[in-house]
């Protein structure tokens, strides 16, 4: 499985493109502006300062997994430490997150798989007027993720624990619209496809939703296509780590890989 997403990442390398060479004005400005954008913001500093205490937590606790499972490491007990540094995105890719969030003006965000909240803090941190609704499936690593909100001041999260089937669908019903949806859990592609029908009936011009690893299995590649090719979506951007999905009526159904 390794080999072969290696294979998958030297492939997406030599065919993705970067800003100049996409010809469609949306997304050369969101990669301008946005993607690409790499200046530091002081929103980053008390979250990235939280990871690192993190990286340093040699607390134990049970980790309950209802999704596909970790590819590094089956144990359910684990370090707090270790689960922070086999598991939370990246800093760049978090920041990614938090911009692309920003950019929407988002006045929700739902998130499946809180982890330890560290990217669930990022999209808090775009507008405290944010509703942030975050989901994850073990109870103790949601009460790490709910202390480290406590510790950065976040006020604007709600916090659900359980499975994403029977907890997703009610939050999405009492949503008047989907403004921007980070699908971070479960890896199946099943369960994958079955998260985007549910939103699409409350998609708008202006939603986005992010799925986090489409090349982690070939499950999730299928899913990743067969999400590109429906009628509702209208541009895709694979960033490899992440696909983006728009709805933007009236604009040409295009598909782009873009470097990152």
């Amino acid at each position: 499985m390794l080999f072969q997403f290696i294979k998958d990442y030297l492939k997406h390398r030599l065919t993705a493109k970067s800003r100049h060479g996409t010809h469609s004005p949306f997304v050369y400005k969101l990669a301008d502006e946005v993607i690409y954008d790499f200046n530091d913001k002081s929103e980053y500093k008390n979250i990235e300062e939280q990871r690192k205490k993190l990286f340093n937590d040699d607390s134990v606790i049970t980790v309950t997994d209802l999704g596909a499972g970790s590819q590094l490491n089956k144990n359910r007990t684990k370090k707090v430490s270790q689960i922070a540094k086999n598991a939370l995105k990246s800093p760049r890719l978090a920041k990614l997150i938090y911009r692309l969030a920003k950019n929407t003006k988002a006045k929700s965000a739902i998130e499946l798989g809180t982890c330890l909240g560290i990217t669930t803090a990022y999209l808090a941190k775009t507008d405290a007027q944010t509703e942030v609704i975050t989901i994850e499936g073990c109870p103790q690593t949601a009460e790490v993720a709910r202390k480290n909100f406590q510790d950065l001041n976040l006020e604007n999260i709600e916090l659900h624990v359980g499975n994403f089937d029977l907890i997703l669908p009610d939050i999405i019903a009492r949503q008047p619209s989907l403004d921007f949806v980070y699908i971070d859990g479960n890896h199946r592609k099943d369960a994958t496809l079955n998260y985007f029908k549910w939103c699409l009936p409350k998609v708008t011009e202006n939603s986005l939703l992010i799925f986090d690893d489409i090349y982690w299995s070939e499950g999730m590649k299928e899913a990743w296509t067969e999400i590109k090719n429906h009628p509702d979506v209208t541009v895709t951007i694979d960033l490899f780590w992440i696909g983006l999905v728009y709805f933007k009526k009236g604009q040409a159904k295009e598909h782009f890989k873009l470097k990152f």
